[in-house]
């Protein structure tokens, strides 16, 4: 038996997991609901079933002894006119309408679908008086008819509903039923301004995730307020130390300008022109690194967020390299609409990729693909790719793989290509994947930014 719920459990765990809300305010709002929903079932049943049901039936059948004895002394007079005149003396006390019906015919059983108590009260006619005719709970639903056999013919009978059931039950149900609604509207109301701030945060902290700085003030109650002054408190310490790394490489970038210029002064003077023309190129190797250290570490704080066209990005890049007489080729959507992005890191992604896919190969390939909530720039080679074990250390940063990329060549890279563009990707609440190219056989990139 265990073995069997050890593996039934985990199938109808997993079944209930998917039928939950995904967020917080649906599952609040069902944690409401279902509370409500339980006890108007536990009422309904309980007090409608249980009390009505039972207080219906000890009614009918005080109806009942009277409906018998009523009967029976009708049956002990000798004639019509002596069960008449008896009927006319217990009418009144009794609350009873009666008459002799010439002419009977057989009638069904007649109630409306909305009346809870109808069939009890039909049920216990029944069972106390099997000879009773057709009852009528519908043509008047203040009163209960129908007809009884007597030695001198068909009896109707009326009298008021009320003898037999409490007064409308179901509006019991209707004031539960309001009153559960309007309790539920007053919770939701409620749950709803309890759940802005909760929503606020999540939108700053997406905000912040995507590079955007969004205006955020701490409420609500005092858990979500430690939440939100622990999120400005992050926001701020993270910020800082964006300005304090940007600040410290412009310093020693610009401090080791001044003497590579001289350098390069001291040089030019040379007469040796072979040794000076080798020592120029290492010079301008270094000034190259020190412009890729600025550039990773400035990343996009220069860069204000704009409306601007993704296709436009991709294709100045690309004509940007075709103009060095590469071998580029871009494929682009025929309609992408405008969107929120830095243009100018989105350009320095995509230059740094489509130069990374030229300096290890021949053909590089750029194609901008759109879905539902991102942007994806995907630039594929030609050249050696990255094996699928290493693509982890490629996006970070200083790492240059060997022998794959040919760091030997006299225009090996940084090793920072990829992680700018990870760190710009990542700025835009997106990521950098990279994969073999389906079409050219090397590295494929797909940059990938949330709309």
């Amino acid at each position: 038996m265990s073995s069997i719920f050890a593996r039934v459990l985990p199938g109808v765990r997993t079944r209930l997991k998917n039928l939950m809300p995904r967020t917080l305010y649906g599952r609040a709002a069902l944690i409401l609901v279902m509370p409500i929903v339980t006890i108007q079932l536990v009422v309904s049943i309980v007090f409608i079933q249980r009390h009505y049901e039972d207080v219906t039936v000890q009614m009918t059948g005080n109806v009942l002894r009277e409906l018998t004895w009523v009967v029976e002394q009708v049956d002990a007079q000798g004639n019509i006119s002596g069960a008449e005149r008896f009927l006319q003396a217990v009418s009144v006390p009794l609350e009873f309408e009666t008459g002799f019906q010439p002419g009977y015919r057989e009638a069904a059983d007649q109630s409306v679908f909305y009346d809870l108590t109808a069939p009890i009260v039909i049920a216990s006619l029944r069972e106390g008086l099997p000879q009773i005719g057709g009852v009528d709970l519908r043509s008047n639903k203040n009163q209960v008819q129908f007809a009884l056999p007597t030695r001198h013919g068909m009896l109707n009978v009326r009298f008021p509903r009320s003898r037999v059931s409490a007064r409308n039950p179901h509006q019991l149900l209707v004031l539960m039923m309001f009153t559960s609604l309007l309790m539920t509207v007053v919770a939701y109301i409620f749950l709803r301004n309890q759940m802005r701030p909760i929503k606020k945060l999540a939108e700053a902290s997406e905000a912040f995730g995507k590079g955007q700085w969004k205006e955020y003030t701490p409420r609500g109650a005092t858990e979500v307020r430690a939440a939100g002054g622990a999120f400005l408190a992050m926001r701020s310490r993270i910020e800082r130390q964006i300005e304090q790394r940007t600040m410290m490489l412009s310093g020693v970038s610009h401090d080791l300008r001044t003497p590579i210029t001289r350098l390069k002064l001291s040089l030019s003077m040379m007469e040796d022109e072979e040794e000076a023309g080798a020592m120029q190129d290492d010079i301008a190797d270094m000034e190259r690194l020190i412009d890729s250290f600025l550039n990773f570490a400035r990343g996009d704080a220069a860069d204000e967020i704009a409306e601007c066209d993704p296709v436009e990005i991709v294709r100045d890049s690309v004509e940007k390299a075709r103009r060095n007489g590469a071998d580029v080729k871009m494929t682009l959507p025929d309609y992408v609409p405008l969107t929120s992005l830095r243009p100018q890191a989105i350009a320095r992604a995509l230059d740094n990729l489509i130069g990374n896919g030229l300096r290890y190969g021949s053909k590089v390939r750029v194609a901008l693909l759109m879905h539902d909530r991102s942007f994806v720039f995907r630039v594929e080679d030609n050249g050696p790719g990255i094996a699928p074990e290493d693509r982890a250390e490629a996006v970070k940063p200083f790492v240059r793989l060997e022998p794959s990329r040919n760091q030997n060549k006299s225009s090996a890279g940084t090793g920072l290509g990829l992680a700018i563009a990870f760190d710009i990707a990542r700025t835009h609440g997106g990521s950098l994947r990279l994969g073999e190219s389906p079409a050219l056989g090397g590295l494929k990139v797909d940059l990938i930014v949330a709309r």
